[in-house]
């Protein structure tokens, strides 16, 4: 099969934009991977997050295969929540001293992943579980964040117009 040079051009123009692109998002609230060195260069993958909110709670579920509980680290600050651990590498655990590697292609090292809510969170009744590699928080909205029923009481339009006038009687604006 004959390719043309233009096609091995292209590949190495999308490998750039992708690591640029990858690397312009390290350092910033975008920030969603894990990073890992290799052939003298970073490469990010992503660390997916699934959030949903219902009425009273946003639940955050977090997939982070390799890790055990030990090993994360979970923050919250204001409406911010962070979520950072470590993979260990099994090339350096005891088991696989002196070994002979054909492919090692299972992620290692330091995962970081900030995400800021729309609404304030009680952190003090936050729950998290950690189950076969998923990562789950449960964080109560914090009441102000919470839907509220407001009573409408009756009377006339002249009446409410009538009492915001009188209010407004005597002021020195």
């Amino acid at each position: 099969m004959f390719r043309s040079p233009l096609f091995n051009d292209f590949i190495s123009l999308r490998d750039t934009v992708d690591r640029l692109f990858n690397e312009s998002l390290n350092d910033d609230q975008f920030r969603t991977s894990w990073s890992r060195t290799g052939n003298g260069r970073t490469q990010a993958m992503p660390m997916p997050l699934d959030v949903y909110a219902t009425e009273d709670q946003v639940v955050i579920l977090a997939a982070m295969p390799g890790m055990r509980s030990d090993d994360l680290d979970l923050t919250i600050h204001e409406n911010t929540i962070t979520i950072s651990g470590k993979i260990a590498n099994v090339a350096e655990s005891a088991e696989t001293k002196g070994a002979t590697w054909y492919v090692h292609e299972l992620w290692s090292g330091d995962v970081r992943r900030s995400l800021t809510l729309p609404f304030p969170v009680d952190g003090d009744r936050a729950d998290a579980r950690f189950e076969q590699g998923i990562l789950r928080v449960t964080l109560p909205k914090a009441e102000s964040a919470k839907p509220r029923k407001i009573t409408v009481g009756s009377g006339t339009a002249q009446e409410a117009l009538s009492a915001g006038e009188s209010q407004g009687e005597g002021s020195d604006e």
